[in-house]
């Protein structure tokens, strides 16, 4: 295992001050409910964002007014992509005005004069701040709090903060809301690694369950990262919660990348994206969804594997995401890892079907503690409609299993983060099985092969003998350990030696125990 390093890297590790801002800001809630609140905190943290962001380029753009520069004409931060901010909705005057009773209609006024100058931000940002149940010298306090914080400033923005404080704060508020293990969010290392498999250069991506927008921000990074077009590829998704999905809009307009194809509902009950058929999906649904009406749902054309059982909606969501694929297009997408195994209500008959149907083409089990707020173990599936004209390898009759356990770095006591070169790893062991070219150096030899206890090719038949069931570990075997050239006799007797050393403490040691407890007064 990796050695723990601490502070952040380009991987996004904890930036170390979310929890203190979490703590400071929970503390101003006062009697609020968590939901509500919600809406409140992250309303204001993306308005300093963009504010931010707008400040550092009025600055810049002063410096340069004798070379024709003008500071307040928007299209000077349309060009750089860069929110224009109108004077009355900037942070600085904000925070001027946080002690004034009427704060909460002015930050209202602002987010609706930023609507106005923006128009992919029309409809989405919160505006009740005015609201007669909130506090507005607590308002007041919120405000300054989170000015102590840069967030769209050009350093800012190369280390997410934006993006880690809103994943930190989503999770939390979903803790709050009592919905541990439901509804959480992605931690990047895991989208980096969906993305880094499927590699979506160019199509149709589409997530059902979007959240805030990280699987389509990671993809627009890679594609930048490997010198591909935006402009290529095609986003689309759905989010049922409204808060999250203003917050999936807000992201992606952050970053230029248009969201018209993020709409608001339930995928499984009101399917806002009927007729796609996706070449990439990524995703990462709620874990063991029990409250998804699926008996609402039971003649559903989707579910051609298998109705999915009412109780929860793994199987489900992996039906959805067949369903919605082209006839060449490849899903990565997050499970619990009971998905792997489970035979409950049907759910190891649909597995079966599924794998028959040969279209698994990898699977991947995590470490644990990779999520902020739920210790759920997780594995990544690969769906691939096709796997023969794909581009790659003739690949049918075969899933790549690949134990990822015993990876990534911890930075904190409880959350854990794989490296990139884990990372690079995973996904070119991954490329290599597929037949594709990979640097010599980045597997183990280039070309790929089995890695006992780390990654196996197994065929249809071997996972009908294990009973359909995909738990890597039960396929990759034993990492393969160095042979000493310890004779065994020699071995043996320098072992007994050692053991018997071991009793002779244990049994020394239990006498002292027993002589403290008989001067306690008690006799064992």
């Amino acid at each position: 295992m990796a050695k723990s390093t601490a502070g952040s890297n380009g991987n996004g590790a904890n930036l170390g001050f979310e929890e203190k801002l979490w703590q400071a800001a929970d503390k101003l809630r006062n009697n609020m409910d968590a939901a509500e609140y919600k809406h409140v905190v992250l309303g204001l943290i993306f308005l300093k964002y963009i504010s931010d962001a707008f400040e550092e380029m009025h600055e810049k753009l002063l410096s340069e007014v004798d070379e024709g520069a003008d500071p307040e004409d928007p299209e000077e931060y349309l060009a750089e992509n860069i929110f224009w901010v109108p004077p009355e909705a900037r942070w600085s005057y904000l925070e001027r005005s946080a002690k004034q009773p009427t704060i909460g209609k002015i930050i209202d006024d602002a987010m609706t004069a930023i609507e106005r100058d923006n128009s992919t931000l029309k409809g989405v940002l919160p505006k009740n701040y005015s609201r007669e149940g909130l506090d507005k010298q607590r308002l007041g306090e919120l405000i300054d709090l989170v000015g102590t914080i840069g967030l769209g400033d050009k350093e800012s923005r190369s280390k997410d903060v934006l993006g880690r404080v809103y994943e930190y704060f989503l999770g939390r508020f979903a803790d709050a809301e009592g919905k541990r293990g439901g509804q959480f969010y992605t931690p990047r290392s895991i989208v980096k690694v969906l993305v880094e498999m499927i590699e979506p250069y160019r199509g149709r991506i589409y997530d059902p369950c979007c959240g805030s927008g990280g699987m389509f921000v990671q993809s627009e990074k890679f594609i930048e990262a490997h010198n591909g077009r935006i402009e290529n590829i095609s986003i689309f998704g759905q989010e049922s919660n409204q808060t999250t999905w203003r917050l999936c809009k807000m992201n992606l307009a952050i970053r230029g990348i248009d969201n018209d194809g993020i709409k608001w509902g339930d995928s499984f009950h009101n399917d806002l994206h009927k007729d796609l058929k996706a070449d990439f999906i990524l995703s990462n649904p709620p874990f063991n969804d029990s409250d998804w009406n699926g008996e609402l749902l039971s003649e559903d054309v989707r579910w051609k594997f298998g109705v999915p059982p009412k109780g929860n909606a793994n199987f489900a969501w992996v039906q959805h995401y067949i369903h919605h694929l082209s006839p060449s297009g490849i899903a990565g997408f997050v499970l619990a890892n009971g998905s792997m195994s489970s035979n409950t209500s049907g759910e190891g008959e649909i597995r079966r079907k599924i794998i028959e149907a040969d279209l698994v083409d990898c699977m991947i089990a995590l470490p644990g503690h990779l999520f902020y707020n739920t210790g759920i173990p997780a594995c990544l599936w690969f769906i691939a409609r096709d796997k023969q004209n794909s581009g790659f390898r003739d690949r049918r009759g075969e899933v790549l299993f690949i134990d990822a356990r015993n990876m990534g770095v911890l930075r904190d006591r409880t959350h854990r983060e794989l490296t990139d070169e884990e990372i690079q790893r995973i996904a070119d062991t991954y490329h290599a099985w597929r037949g594709e070219k990979v640097e010599s150096g980045k597997t183990e030899s280039g070309k790929y092969e089995d890695v006992p206890g780390f990654c196996k090719a197994a065929t249809l038949d071997e996972i009908k003998k294990h009973d359909f069931i995909l738990t890597p570990g039960r396929y990759v075997g034993f990492e393969e350990t160095e042979d000493d050239d310890e004779e065994f006799e020699e071995k043996m007797e320098r072992l007994v030696a050692e053991l018997s050393e071991q009793f002779r403490k244990s049994e020394e040691l239990e006498k002292k125990i027993r002589e403290n407890l008989a001067g306690l007064g008690y006799e064992l």
